[in-house]
């Protein structure tokens, strides 16, 4: 079978890594994600990789403590980088090549960001791993996932969570909610629905990015995706909303 998308920005939450802590990184978690990108790397895509940092500091929630609000974002940016260096070791040790790219200057641990040069590594079979989101503050990391992947000419946005796809409320609360197997950007707009922040949202939709939203902890998932397969929510600029039937 024909991959379907050949070069993809995996975007992860740093929650994803705590595992079954409260707080920190899960080396099975850490494992889990590296053999799941060795999969994809070894049938032939580029992988590029955003990785929050909620699992050590939010940078929103910093405020309540007292702490200035670019400060606490710029403490988040930080964060990413820890959770970059983690993953980027993990993945080393499993034989797999990959460039720490910070949007933050920081020469000892991390490249800084250069287009051509993120791009060449990715021609070259490595992981590319952007952290220290944009490096501004105000910013979220999936603003730095749409950024970077448009940036990149990737081919999609693979957004991995813990639930299946984009459902019309939450799930873990509405046992009533439907989830959408396919739905446009301007639906999730009306429908008000919580995809990415919207910055993020708009960049894709102008630049005709796709997103598909799945679970990560499904291990058959990506590989299911690069071939075509209907796994999670594809949001894209096309018309109409289908649902997912009961």
């Amino acid at each position: 079978m024909a991959l379907k998308y050949r070069r993809i920005m995996l975007k992860l939450s740093g929650e994803t890594l705590m595992g079954d802590q409260q707080y920190g990184i899960d080396p099975n978690m850490l494992e889990y994600y590296t053999k799941q990108i060795k999969e994809l790397i070894d049938i032939g895509v580029e992988v590029a990789v955003v990785i929050g940092g909620g699992n050590i500091f939010r940078g929103l929630s910093a405020a309540e403590s007292g702490i200035e609000r670019t400060q606490g974002d710029y403490m988040g940016m930080l964060a990413t980088v820890i959770n970059g260096m983690a993953l980027q070791s993990m993945m080393e040790t499993h034989g797999v090549y990959t460039r720490l790219i910070s949007a933050i200057e920081m020469q000892q641990i991390a490249e800084p960001y250069i287009r051509r040069r993120a791009i060449r590594h990715l021609e070259k079979g490595r992981v590319v791993i952007f952290s220290a989101g944009t490096g501004n503050p105000y910013f979220t990391t999936d603003s730095a996932a749409a950024l970077r992947a448009n940036e990149i000419d990737a081919d999609v946005i693979l957004k991995g969570t813990r639930v299946d796809g984009i459902y019309s409320a939450d799930p873990e609360k509405d046992p009533s909610a439907t989830k959408y197997d396919r739905i446009s950007f301007r639906e999730v707009l009306n429908k008000n629905l919580r995809v990415m922040d919207q910055a993020a949202f708009a960049l894709c939709a102008e630049n005709n990015l796709p997103i598909i939203v799945f679970d990560i902890n499904e291990p058959a998932n990506l590989r299911k995706i690069m071939f075509g397969e209907p796994v999670g929510t594809l949001v894209t600029n096309g018309g109409g909303v289908v649902h997912t039937p009961v």
